[in-house]
Order: C-alpha cells, then sequence, then structure tokens
C-alpha cells in the first residue's frame, strides 16, 4: 500500500471519529469507532500491503531491522489531521499494524465531562494519583487533561515519560519536558531514576508495569513529587491488589504501607455509548485517599471493602462508584436502561444507587422518552482512494 493511500485512509479514520484503525493481513482495513469495529470498502490487505505499511510508518530507514521485527511501538504524525500511536506486531509471520488516533488538541477536563473531583486531584502538590482503565477507556486523555490543568496553572516543571508520546503539550505556566521510551531513554526504570535529578515537580509515568517502576515511583511520590500514572484494571480495590501483588510476598506489607501513605487516589473510567449515538461517554469511579481508605490499603482483609466505602462517602468525601455514576448517567438520559444494566458491576447496587434519594423512581418508567426519535448509528464508510 502506497504511503499516500495509507495517509488517505488514515485521514478518513480522523474525519469519522475512529478511535483506532487496523491493518491485518487477509482483513479489508477497518476502523473502530464509538466501540465497535467496521470494514472499510477496500480489498483485503497481503503480506506485501502490510510490510509496506510498516515501512509508510518507521521510515524506509528501518527496512532492515523490519525483517526481524516482532513487536514494535511507535508513533506517526499525518500533518493536518492527528498524531497516532503505532503498535506493529507479527501473526503468522506476517506484519500486522494497529494505530490509535491521538488529537491534536489536548483535552480539557470538562470537555471530557470528567468529575470536579478530577482537577481537585490534578492540583495536588505531592504524592501519587492513577488512572486505571480498561484498554481503550480514555486512560491517555484524562492524563492528558490533568497535565493541561497543571500546565495552564502552575509554574512547575513537568516531566512525561511514555512509550510513546501521545499528547504534544505546549509550555504554558509550566515547563514541560516529554521523553519517549525508545528515541529519548531506554525503558520507563532507566528514565524514572534519571527524572530524580531533574528538577521535577511534576512526573507522570505512562504505565506501571512491573514491580521496578512501582517502586521507583513510590520514592518519587515519598520524596515530595507529584506523580502521575495508569494501571490496567478496572476498580480501585482490583488496583491496590495489582500494584501490590506484582512483588514478592515478604514485602508486599511495607508496599501497603507505602501505598497507603502516598496514594491520594485513583479514577477508574470505562467508556459507554450514549442514548442519542452521539458517541461515548466516560462514566469514573473516583476515590479519595481518607483515613479508611488508608487503612483498607493497608489491611488485605479490608481491601474488599473500598468500594462500600465509596460508595457511603459520596456526599462527604466527593468519591463516587461506577454504579454510581452508571445510575446517575442513566436518569440524566445520557445512556439507555440496557447499557447502564449491562455495563453495572453488581446488578444489586447498580439498582439501589439506581433508587438513592428517589423513591417514586422507576428505572422501568420510560414514559419520558416515548417520543424521542431513534436513529441507528450507522455510519458508512466510502472510500475512493487508487
Amino acid at each position: 500500500m502506497k504511503k499516500t493511500v495509507m495517509d488517505k485512509l488514515l485521514a478518513h479514520a480522523v474525519k469519522s471519529g475512529a478511535s483506532d484503525i487496523h491493518f491485518l493481513v487477509g482483513n479489508q482495513p477497518s476502523f473502530r469507532i464509538d466501540g465497535v469495529l467496521r470494514s472499510l470498502k477496500y480489498k483485503a490487505l497481503d503480506p506485501a500491503d502490510t510490510r509496506q505499511i510498516g515501512l509508510n510508518l518507521l521510515g524506509a530507514a528501518s527496512i532492515d531491522r523490519l525483517t526481524e521485527m516482532q513487536e514494535h511501538d511507535a508513533s506517526y504524525s499525518l500533518e493536518g489531521a492527528a498524531r497516532f500511536r503505532v503498535n506493529l506486531f507479527r501473526q503468522r509471520g506476517s506484519l500486522c499494524a494497529i494505530l490509535r488516533v491521538i488529537s491534536s488538541e489536548v483535552p480539557d477536563i470538562d470537555a471530557l465531562g470528567l468529575p470536579p473531583r478530577v482537577r481537585e486531584l490534578a492540583e495536588e502538590e505531592r504524592g501519587l494519583v492513577l488512572v486505571t482503565g480498561a484498554t481503550g477507556s480514555g486512560k491517555s486523555s484524562t492524563l492528558a487533561s490533568m497535565i493541561k490543568h497543571i500546565n495552564q496553572s502552575r509554574a512547575a516543571h513537568i516531566l512525561t515519560i511514555e512509550d510513546p508520546i501521545e499528547f504534544l503539550h505546549s509550555n504554558s505556566k509550566a515547563s514541560v519536558s516529554q521523553r519517549e521510551v525508545g528515541p529519548d531513554t531506554r525503558s520507563f526504570t532507566t528514565a524514572l531514576r534519571a527524572a530524580l535529578r531533574q528538577d521535577p515537580d511534576v512526573i507522570m509515568v505512562g504505565e506501571m508495569r512491573d514491580a521496578e517502576t512501582i517502586d521507583i515511583a513510590l520514592k518519587s511520590a515519598e520524596t515530595g513529587h507529584m506523580v502521575f500514572s495508569t494501571v490496567h484494571t478496572t476498580d480501585a480495590a482490583k488496583t491496590i491488589g495489582r500494584l501490590v501483588g506484582v512483588f514478592p510476598a515478604e514485602e508486599q506489607h511495607g508496599v501497603r504501607l507505602r501505598l497507603a501513605e502516598s496514594l491520594k487516589g485513583t479514577i477508574s473510567q470505562r467508556l459507554l455509548p450514549r442514548a442519542d449515538g452521539a458517541g461515548r461517554v466516560v462514566a469514573a469511579e473516583i476515590m479519595i485517599s481518607t483515613k479508611t481508605i488508608q487503612e483498607c490499603i493497608k489491611d488485605p482483609m479490608k481491601t474488599g471493602e473500598i468500594t462500600d466505602v465509596i460508595e457511603r462517602s459520596r456526599d462527604q468525601y466527593g468519591m463516587q462508584t461506577f454504579d454510581q455514576e452508571v445510575s446517575r448517567l442513566y436518569r440524566a438520559g445520557v445512556i439507555e436502561l440496557e447499557v447502564a444494566k449491562s455495563a453495572a458491576t453488581n446488578a444489586a447496587d447498580f439498582e439501589r444507587a439506581l433508587n438513592f434519594g428517589n423513591e417514586a423512581f422507576d428505572p422501568n418508567d420510560d414514559s419520558e422518552n416515548e417520543d424521542q426519535e431513534k436513529e441507528d448509528d450507522v455510519l458508512e464508510l466510502e472510500l475512493e482512494v487508487g
């Protein structure tokens, strides 16, 4: 596939609102739009096509290492359209590529529809804040919006360590240094060790991948820095379990004590289809570190109680469980009932949250929406390329 053709496909993906582009051998190119994978009206790709796509993305200078490459992360820029996070990999010996669309504009916290507590967590001056969720849940966008808020409001040195760099931040009130694993540093751990000698106020680590990264991130938080990172977990309780679980058993008690001391909060999120068909909306669980939460982190027998503590702390501390937020989105007409039910972590908890503070509320009563027109969210992707 010629580079001009590939670029037309990528530009079309951005215009269509796609989040990801798939180039797989034996398949037509496809776009993921609002969580649904849609094939294009284009011929199925063969190994020669995807190999050329790899060269297009990495540059002709990579032809030698492309032959031996098994997996590789990179970024790609399309002028006037967007940037892309690239993952090249092999399946059955053939090269394939998955690209994630990165907006050229760094998002705002309000524009993403995040709760006000997210801004307050961004304004913390020391400690650790984690954004969690499955792949494609918008973690990178949330982190970028928090870094943008700091950049616009504080005279600080912000250091980001990413693989690869996604959103590009220009200096505002803060000074932003962005380092990419590969071109700028060997690894997250290498960059984190060096970070403490680079006078940062804020450190953003793309992902907590292993015990060494977690340990250095905690040390950074303990020495007065503000650290932000992501974890591939679905809620606060699982996040604590994941972070502690990567360490040997004899170290886990100490890690719990350090987490209880340093962790300021977690933002666990999922993206749900909107009722009006206009894309997706974020639903987030927010956990704030309080004395009770700290005790739940320290004691493994109490970690499972974190969700209940969050639910009880909504009014006093601005916390919210995922199911509380799902019920709020449904009551506001943002998502449909079936989406809310299928997304709920626990059906019983969801029903309770749905009716909380409104005894007369009937989740089966949709009379207010009887006259609302429903349009099928069908996007036909017509593409004319040579």
